[in-house]
């Protein structure tokens, strides 16, 4: 099985283990920048990739899944938040916290930041069945480790639920 991320005619298809470390080194960009309701929601995409939660090789989203906002600023500034974050992702920004190091995220990182910057988010709103609507928002911040999580689905972030 692979998870898929995909947007505009590009595909980043990850093992599970590249899944982990994406998702997580982009999670601790978004927790860090998250500051506009559209950000949490994001985050709360993000935390819905955890395969230790959501099941291995059954997670991913599309970028037209998305809810990017109704107005062109409103989704000149979604990109820009996410185009930010993996930036900030792959400046290497808290990955000490991981007690791994994710040899390969550089480049998964850069396809999903060549991804995002390609993608021309459609301006007409359609149903968004996969994107959290603001009532599932990522709300909650793990006070041990700053870092957003899914409160109230399950308890504590994502580096609070890493298997031992």
């Amino acid at each position: 099985m692979a998870n898929i991320f995909s947007g505009g005619g590009r595909e980043l298809d990850l093992s599970n283990g590249g899944t982990e470390a994406f998702v997580e080194v982009l999670m601790l960009a978004v927790s860090d920048l998250a500051s506009e309701a559209w950000d949490l929601r994001f985050a709360a995409l993000l935390i819905l990739q955890d395969q230790n939660v959501m099941g291995r090789g059954a997670v991913g989203f599309r970028l037209e899944e998305i809810d990017w906002g109704a107005s062109e600023s409103e989704r000149a500034r979604s990109k820009d938040f996410v185009l930010h974050a993996t930036t900030l992702a792959a400046s290497g920004h808290r990955w000490s916290e991981l007690g791994y190091h994710p040899p390969y995220v550089h480049d998964y990182l850069d396809r999903f930041r060549v991804m995002v910057g390609s993608f021309t988010p459609p301006a007409d709103s359609g149903p968004y069945h996969h994107f959290p609507g603001p009532d599932g928002a990522a709300m909650a911040s793990c006070t041990r480790h700053r870092v957003l999580s899914g409160l109230p689905y399950w308890e504590g972030c994502f580096l609070c639920n890493q298997p031992r």
